[in-house]
């Protein structure tokens, strides 16, 4: 089987993960998890990208991270190299610390920046390492709830998650009971994101693959069409979309089901959900977010979305 394509690109979104050799501990004490960190900071400093999200586990590690140059290659191999000769002189070991070469995902970040943040901040936790996500001492959740990090790009991640810190510790815990996986639509295993999304970056990075390994035009033909969703939603609730984005009531039910159903159901992108239905990019953001809470604890309002996507045509 042909190993995943590493796209490189300025202004990517990664998810990054590297595993110790045969799964043994890459961190086995305090020093270790100090010394890598710092080779991340000067990795920043050399290389100028952005730290979103990261965890530390004991024998493999995660990062979310942006670049600003195509370099993703050269900052892996700074970072593993770096630590791998430390680590070796450190406890006189000789070979591989890491298994393999680094793997990468291409993230729509638009998309997928808040699930997959709260998937690495409970890595600890479904480790059953601790009994609170925040008492881990070797992850980027301490500093989403306002302690010092020097590592984070607060900036830059607080664009994206456009709420505060209680809201956003509410949705990572809400995730411990209702645990989702964000790399079940990880696309020839390196593209995470809509159909639209997808060929978008191929075609942005001159990517050409042929053959079932990156057949794009199949995910994009299995999207779901933004108009039949709208059709089965106004006719669920008898009203049509100039009714709805006319009424001056906020929220509206109806607005904000047909929010979160085209975000979780097409390949629009918030942007491009933004402009069907008159609202920013960073309102849809909240919106869906605040509409799959409620959904998530309301088994009536389950059965209304299940009973209007039974209706789409697939």
């Amino acid at each position: 089987m042909p190993r995943p394509y590493r796209l490189q690109s300025e202004d990517c979104f990664y998810h990054i993960t590297s595993r110790g050799d045969d799964r043994r501990k890459i961190f086995v004490s305090e020093g270790d998890f100090i010394k890598f960190i710092k080779y991340i900071s000067i990795a920043k400093a050399k290389f100028k990208f952005y730290i979103y999200a990261y965890c530390l586990m004991p024998n493999h590690y995660h990062l979310l991270l942006e670049t600003s140059q195509p370099n993703i290659s050269r900052i892996m191999h700074y970072i593993n190299g770096s630590y791998t000769t430390y680590f070796n002189i450190r406890r006189k070991h000789c070979g591989h610390v890491f298994q393999g070469r680094f793997k990468s995902i291409v993230v729509d970040k638009d998309s997928y920046f808040l699930e997959l943040s709260r998937y690495i901040h409970l890595n600890p936790l479904k480790a059953k390492m601790i009994d609170s996500p925040e008492k881990y001492l070797w992850s980027s959740y301490p500093g989403y709830l306002g302690k010092r990090d020097d590592l984070l790009d607060k900036d830059k991640i607080q664009r994206c998650l456009d709420m505060g810190t209680s809201q956003y510790k509410q949705f990572v815990e809400g995730g411990i009971k209702h645990s989702i996986d964000p790399f079940k639509n990880v696309y020839a295993g390196f593209l995470l994101g809509s159909g639209v999304f997808i060929k978008d970056k191929l075609k942005s990075l001159g990517t050409q693959v042929e053959g079932d390994e990156i057949a794009y035009k199949q995910i994009i033909n299995r999207q779901i069409s933004k108009d039949d969703i709208i059709k089965a939603l106004t006719d669920k609730y008898h009203t049509t979309l100039e009714h709805i984005l006319a009424s001056k009531r906020r929220p509206m039910k109806e607005k904000m089901l047909m929010l979160y159903l085209l975000n979780a159901n097409t390949s629009l992108t918030n942007k491009e959900i933004g402009l069907e239905l008159e609202m920013k990019p960073a309102a849809v953001s909240k919106a869906v977010f605040r509409t799959g809470q409620h959904i998530r604890q309301n088994k009536s309002l389950q059965r209304e979305i299940d009973e209007i996507m039974s209706n789409v045509r697939v």
